[in-house]
């Protein structure tokens, strides 16, 4: 399904001639069977939506870390580049958990575990296991850490 929406808007891409929307989807594209090659399956199988989705948080989080030192090193024409392709893959990543949700499970898994401040990396990894891919990891550390404050 997300597959198909993907390649129907590169579709739409290239008739617009949107050249950084069709590198972007052309790359996402070459993402999703780069991992079936690393998963020892052959390029032409498919891959369920939710392995989909992490390929494209992982392409969402290297443009991230690009903007972040293009910004850094004074290239703001290549930063501004990257952020349009960030905004393309957000657009198919579905949304996250709030970090009100994170907080009532944090809160609940607390209790459940009985952990203390040293256990914080138990409880972390229990909540992000709780979301299974749903929550940003930096939400989840932030709103953990603030239980133990």
């Amino acid at each position: 399904m997300l597959n198909q929406n993907i390649r129907d808007d590169l579709k739409e891409a290239m008739k617009a001639k949107d050249d950084v929307r069709v590198q972007t989807l052309r790359g996402a594209l070459a993402a999703f069977t780069n991992e079936l090659v690393a998963k020892m399956k052959k390029p032409t199988d498919a891959l369920t939506d939710d392995e989909m989705i992490v390929v494209l948080k992982r392409l969402a989080k290297q443009r991230q870390d690009s903007i972040e030192q293009f910004t850094a090193g004074g290239r703001p024409e290549l930063a501004e580049k990257e952020a349009k392709e960030l905004t393309y893959i957000k657009a198919y990543i579905p949304a996250g958990a709030s970090k009100e949700e994170i907080e009532k499970v944090a809160r609940a898994k607390k209790e459940e575990m009985n952990v203390d401040k040293a256990g914080i990396g138990k409880l972390m990894g229990a909540v992000m296991k709780e979301f299974a891919g749903r929550a940003d990891g930096s939400d989840v550390k932030e709103v953990v850490t603030k239980l133990f404050d």
